[in-house]
């Protein structure tokens, strides 16, 4: 049956009005229906900044390695949340290492809000070095769109226990949200100084990407380097990472996500634990101060959360969860990314993938409870 000239002419007014529309659309908005819900390959089509890994420290794998092998009801548990990686480290060897889906040892993930604690640790080796006087220094010192009205209170510190006040909607289903527009975006800084305080600086916890995206424009700032140059020297190179990782930018040459997107591999990513449970030290080398480790891996107690209680569930960039009577620093990630350090057992968990728990306990997801429950079986079992 031949199309009429007026059905012809109506479908090409669709297409045409279709393009219009498309073309119209922010940039941000394209990229995020282009490519869709993010993943742990996203780095593949954003633009990136090398973390050069230097003369490489491979793990030692304990003789005894995977010889532990976890019951079927905590495994099925686990590939509910479709898992990438499992790894298990004790006493600097590696213990129990796992796999999915075409995963190995040297490939990299998204490290999604993983990457909140690393910029945590960079804070505090800037406040080792002075380029930062103290962490109550105001930002407006570093960023002059913070440095009038009342942006000018908020304080480093503010940004570090996710108490800035900022205008900020942590939303990551809408295509519309902010958040959408900072890890699909193009221009963070403009994103970032264009923020505004609705609630008094260092009073409630509130999580917000943009305050460890704030705290990078400070570094950047107070360093006079890339945040990832300054995590390469400072970090990277001196833990021995194997890999070369990459942090996604908002564009080519222009800033780190800081609040989420760096890519590594498993056990480099098992080097941050491994840091903090050596108290900041890395063989000779003091990395990062322990005062300042400790003060930033114990909770925020004197802020208040959105139940109008004590903080006891995060520090400065990192989460702590009490298990089994120990309190114990993590790094989360959306994805079910997870970086976790047990000062009891002299151990770390690493767990990478795709999906995690929409159940709450407290602050915590429920799966977070299952990884460290796995990993205590392996752990006593040794």
């Amino acid at each position: 049956m031949r199309t009429s000239k007026k059905t012809r002419f109506l479908l090409a007014s669709i297409i045409l009005v279709v393009i219009l529309a498309w073309l119209l659309l922010p940039a941000y908005l394209i990229n995020a229906l282009t490519h869709g819900n993010p993943g742990l390959q996203d780095y593949t089509f954003f633009s990136n900044r090398k973390v050069s890994a230097g003369k490489p420290m491979p793990w030692t794998e304990s003789p005894s390695i995977n010889q532990m092998v976890l019951p079927d009801s905590i495994m099925k548990e686990m590939e509910k949340y479709d898992p990438a990686a499992f790894l298990v480290i004790q006493n600097q060897e590696i213990i129990f290492e796992k796999y999915w889906d075409g995963y190995n040892k040297h490939t990299l993930s998204n490290s999604f809000s993983v990457a909140k604690s690393i910029v945590g640790l960079l804070t505090g080796i800037a406040l080792d070095e002075g380029l930062i006087d103290s962490l109550d220094q105001s930002v407006g010192d570093f960023l002059p769109a913070f440095a009038e009205g009342k942006k000018k209170a908020i304080t480093i510190r503010d940004l570090l226990t996710m108490s800035s006040g900022l205008n900020w909607e942590e939303a990551y289903t809408s295509p519309f949200s902010v958040t959408t527009q900072a890890y699909y975006g193009e221009d963070l800084p403009g994103l970032m100084n264009g923020l505004d305080v609705i609630e008094t600086p260092g009073n409630q916890y509130n999580y917000l990407s943009s305050n460890t995206e704030l705290l990078a424009m400070v570094l950047t700032r107070a360093t006079g380097k890339s945040l990832s140059e300054y995590a390469s020297e400072k970090i990277w190179r001196k833990m021995g990472a194997v890999d070369d990782a990459w942090w996604s930018l908002d564009h080519e040459g222009g800033l780190e996500k800081a609040f989420c997107c760096f890519n590594a591999s498993t056990r480099d990513f098992a080097r941050f634990g491994q840091l903090v449970l050596n108290k900041g030290h890395w063989n000779e080398d003091q990395l990062i101060s322990e005062k300042y480790l400790a003060e930033a891996t114990s909770p925020a107690g004197y802020l208040l959360d959105e139940n109008y209680k004590p903080v006891d569930f995060y520090g400065f960039q990192w989460w702590i969860i009490n298990f089994k009577d120990q309190q114990i620093p993590y790094m989360r990630g959306i994805l079910g990314q997870y970086v976790f350090v047990l000062p009891d057992q002299n151990a770390i968990i690493v767990r990478l993938g795709r999906e995690r728990s929409k159940v709450y306990l407290g602050e915590h997801t429920q799966d977070i409870y299952l990884y460290l429950k796995a990993g205590d079986y392996i752990l006593r079992k040794q």
